[in-house]
């Protein structure tokens, strides 16, 4: 997310809190969303490169473990079978969903939501009747476990029991003690997130996110498929952990684009308008600049400059 997404982010927060509307304001959020993934998309659908934690407000332990991560373990089999967690889901490439209200025969009240839709199919209750959440040592889930309750015009959703997954797909980490809020709000056809995750364990201050939907009347979200595990690893000795080794600093992100390392490492100070000028005497003082981009097809090649280590090692 960028710094800019951060600021109308908080915009949003405030403005909701500001007008917010009495009960009667409450709205139908049953139906079929489309998602809109313009916002961040190199992020959400091709995704991001490794080293690329630029607007997540990570402290140094996830970024320690965010730098240790390597593609390849997707292709365990334990791991091909994973769906998106909820710190995540509503994130990704995607999700196309189908909101459906439960509502109590007799008396009419709502019960709760059900979202479906999501990758992996960890799909989501949210609880509107008024039910505490369960203790600390409940199970913690890929979905969590959500509650929601109207605030003027927004529906506030609080997850907790979350499993320890991840907050983007390249390594960057969530642990099962983070909480995330959600505000959804509905005009007319556009459906608005505002996510909040406060996770104690690796991050310096909650992330702030925002994600889009659009109503779609010829949608329909189907039943779930099966994933199917496939040996990917025949190669590899029995036991084997793909990693990078601790200490490892992703610098090609921050090379293709003439970034500083710090600059795409993440942290609280990075989110901010004042780090404006920093970023810029960093990149004035040590004159860095974004790499050529490749030619087009069919082009006289051009003498190459001598290569720049992409990945630093201890």
């Amino acid at each position: 997310m960028s710094i800019r997404s951060a600021i109308v982010g908080f915009s949003f927060a405030i403005a909701w809190l500001a007008a917010a509307a009495p009960a009667a304001a409450q709205f139908d959020l049953a139906g079929e969303w489309a998602a809109r993934t313009g916002e961040d998309q190199p992020h959400r659908v091709p995704g991001p490169d490794l080293g690329d934690y630029t607007g997540l407000p990570l402290n140094a332990a996830a970024r320690q473990k965010a730098e240790s991560w390597d593609a390849s373990i997707l292709s365990q089999p334990e791991q091909q079978a994973k769906p998106h967690p909820a710190q995540y889901q509503m994130r990704g490439p995607g999700p196309n969903m189908r909101w459906t209200k439960i509502v109590d025969p007799v008396s009419g009240r709502l019960i709760a939501f059900t979202v479906v839709g999501m990758f992996g199919r960890a799909d989501r209750t949210i609880w509107m009747d008024g039910r505490p959440h369960p203790s600390q040592y409940a199970e913690h889930t890929f979905a969590g476990f959500s509650t929601g309750e109207w605030e003027g015009n927004a529906l506030k959703v609080t997850t907790t029991h979350m499993k320890a997954a991840f907050i983007q797909r390249n390594g960057a980490p969530s642990s099962y003690k983070a909480v995330m809020t959600e505000y959804y709000v509905r005009h007319g056809e556009h459906l608005l997130l505002l996510s909040l995750i406060d996770d104690p364990v690796y991050l310096e201050e909650p992330m702030v996110r925002t994600s889009n939907w659009m109503l779609a009347l010829a949608q329909h979200v189907g039943t779930a498929t099966p994933f199917e595990t496939v040996d990917e690893l025949a190669d590899k000795p029995l036991g084997w952990v793909p990693h990078w080794p601790l200490g490892t600093r992703h610098t090609r992100f921050g090379e293709q684009f003439g970034l500083p390392y710090e600059a795409t490492s993440g942290g609280r100070e990075t989110l901010y308008p004042e780090y404006v000028k920093k970023l810029q005497q960093m990149i004035r003082d040590r004159g860095l600049k974004p790499r050529a981009p490749a030619p087009p097809q069919g082009a006289p090649a051009q003498p190459a400059p001598a290569p720049s280590p992409s990945v630093s090692q201890p």
